[in-house]
């Protein structure tokens, strides 16, 4: 059974910050060798969510891991992904689709912030 990670960013106006979400996607994909790992967003740019589901349908996945990329267990992540995925049930109904955990409280994510505090304080000249 052909299974697909779908990544379900927030989405911004900002091309840069949908672009990140495409690069670690690309990561992911190498890290994992899934063949297939796509990115959706849930607002203010495209592919939206029931585009990413389709998108994965049409690569011919019959199971999809849906993995909010979020931080924090918001309105999104308890309500409106919940809601996305149930309304793309409804489109194919054959399809198995669960959702992964939200990125939330990890050590690697305090790991990569203390780099960045360094980097920063590096830069200020400030170490």
């Amino acid at each position: 059974m052909k299974t697909a990670i779908l990544m379900m960013a927030h989405g911004s106006r900002i091309a840069e910050a949908n672009n990140a979400a495409r690069e670690v996607a690309t990561m992911v994909q190498e890290m994992t060798g899934f063949e297939i790992v796509e990115v959706a967003f849930r607002e203010l740019h495209e592919p939206n969510i029931q585009q990413g589901i389709d998108t994965c349908v049409i690569r011919g996945s019959e199971r999809i891991l849906l993995m909010p990329y979020f931080l924090f267990m918001g309105a999104h992540v308890q309500h409106d992904l919940p809601e996305e995925i149930e309304e793309a049930q409804k489109r194919h109904p054959g399809l198995i689709m669960e959702m992964g955990g939200h990125l939330g409280v990890h050590h690697k994510l305090a790991e990569i912030e203390t780099e960045r505090i360094n980097e920063s304080l590096e830069r200020l000249g400030w170490s």
